[in-house]
């Protein structure tokens, strides 16, 4: 019974006009736009308008030879900004990795809660295609056991490519290995994880005790796996990307700018509208209308409140970005997801659906928005800086190394020191690899 009373809750809590707007808000520009024609398509209660300006213009445009004066009707772009500057403006994806995934999900079984769950878990990958939140706060959102998120979870796993919503990369070689639970191969990775990724291939063939050339077999075999399937895929473009926002310093104050003017006017079919109100529709065509009318409706506001969210988030993340809105951007001060949902009153979950693969195009460049998250680390005076900070010294230190003798997490935390960044070694090893750089010895073997 208690069961029944939580899956109802989720049902009030969720309303479709809710889910509906969650879908919208995660949407890019490019995305976005091919859902607008989708659904002027598909539903004609969904009508869009020109106005009597749009239809001067367009009149006055067939109007003009451009050939005569090209330079002087050159059409409005609104990156110029009142900046003489030029811009490679990027193309972006038309179709975004994670949409694609949430299709797959129609292939699967789910329930109306497990379904919104499915795909809170799909827009909270990270960039290698793992579970970037713990399950945990997936299941106090939405009001449901750790073993219900669980049991969604593993269907999630079910996605192609193989290995995708994995908590770590054990995990996701495991998911990968499915089917071959009685082989070695699933047995280093299961038990002997640990030696496996230090390449500690001595210790392996002692504890399995199998012949090296065996063991060189299953290595391969294991290293043949993706071990990033969202790798490249998750919130990028194939090449570059169309900013979502723009921010824009006018009058000495930053304006926040949502890039969507190409959106049309939508509104209510006013002839399905009369039909509506006729009295010898069947009950058949009537629930049908009501339908299509409440799903126009719903989604006009969507966009809308796509609008209102973004902008507002953009707005928090600048006042809490002072420096790096004041030109100076490699100064990012430590933040979370929660600091900016707390500015603004919203559901962490809103603020990921509103970062994640969003960009904004300011005057030092074109970013995206989870750009501007990072953690702190606090030094010994007590200070937090960004961990961004110390990764981008920790790069360049590893770049400029000597290649025939490189530096060891020992050297690399005593350079830090001088820098004026006292990281313990285990924290250096730990953002080395975030950086995906191999250990000192593994570094010096790979130019040779």
């Amino acid at each position: 019974m208690p069961k029944i009373k939580q899956r109802q809750s989720i049902r009030q809590t969720l309303s479709p006009q809710q889910v509906i707007q969650a879908r919208i808000l995660q949407l890019n520009v490019s995305s976005l736009e091919e859902k607008i024609l989708d659904e002027l398509e598909s539903n004609p209660v969904l009508d869009q308008s020109e106005s009597d300006e749009d239809a001067e213009t367009v009149e006055a445009e067939q109007e003009v030879d451009y050939e005569e004066d090209p330079d002087e009707y050159e059409p409005a772009n609104i990156y110029d900004n009142n900046q003489s500057k030029d811009r490679n403006i990027p193309m972006a994806e038309q179709v975004d990795f994670v949409e694609g995934l949430v299709r797959q999900l129609d292939g699967l079984n789910f329930d109306y809660w497990e379904r919104a769950i499915a795909e809170e878990i799909l827009w909270n990958l990270d960039e290698n295609g793992y579970l970037g939140v713990d399950p945990i706060l997936i299941a106090d959102r939405y009001d449901q056991s750790d073993n219900d998120v669980e049991s969604v979870l593993q269907k999630v796993q079910q996605l192609e490519p193989a290995g995708i919503a994995a908590r770590d990369l054990q995990d996701c070689l495991l998911i990968q290995l499915q089917g071959k639970e009685q082989t070695i191969a699933y047995q280093i990775v299961s038990e002997y994880f640990d030696d496996f990724a230090n390449h500690r291939y001595h210790s392996l063939q002692k504890s399995l005790d199998i012949e090296k050339g065996l063991l060189g077999e299953i290595i391969d075999e294991i290293t043949a796996l993706n071990p990033r399937p969202g790798e490249g895929k998750i919130g990028r473009g194939t090449d570059m990307v169309i900013p979502d926002l723009l921010a824009v310093q006018r009058d000495g104050s930053w304006k926040v700018i949502v890039n969507d003017s190409w959106i049309p006017d939508l509104s209510l079919s006013n002839e399905y509208v009369t039909m509506l109100d006729q009295k010898d529709l069947s009950r058949e065509t009537q629930k049908y209308l009501k339908e299509k009318f409440d799903s126009a409706s719903w989604f006009i506001q969507a966009i809308q409140q796509r609008r209102h969210t973004l902008t507002a988030v953009m707005e928090a993340i600048i006042i809490r970005q002072k420096l790096f809105f004041e030109g100076k951007v490699e100064s990012l001060t430590p933040m979370k997801l929660q600091d900016i949902a707390d500015d603004v009153a919203m559901d962490i979950s809103t603020i990921s659906r509103s970062t994640r693969g969003k960009y904004v195009d300011t005057p030092y460049g074109i970013f995206e928005l989870k750009s501007f998250f990072t953690e702190s680390y606090t030094l010994e005076s007590g200070k937090a800086v960004s961990t961004k900070a110390i990764k981008d010294l920790l790069k360049k230190l590893i770049e400029d190394e000597n290649k025939d003798r490189p530096l060891t997490d020992t050297d690399l935390a005593d350079q830090l020191k001088v820098e004026g960044f006292p990281v313990a070694r285990r924290t250096v090893a730990k953002y080395r690899e975030q950086l995906q750089f191999p250990v000192a010895r593994l570094r010096r073997q790979l130019t040779h």
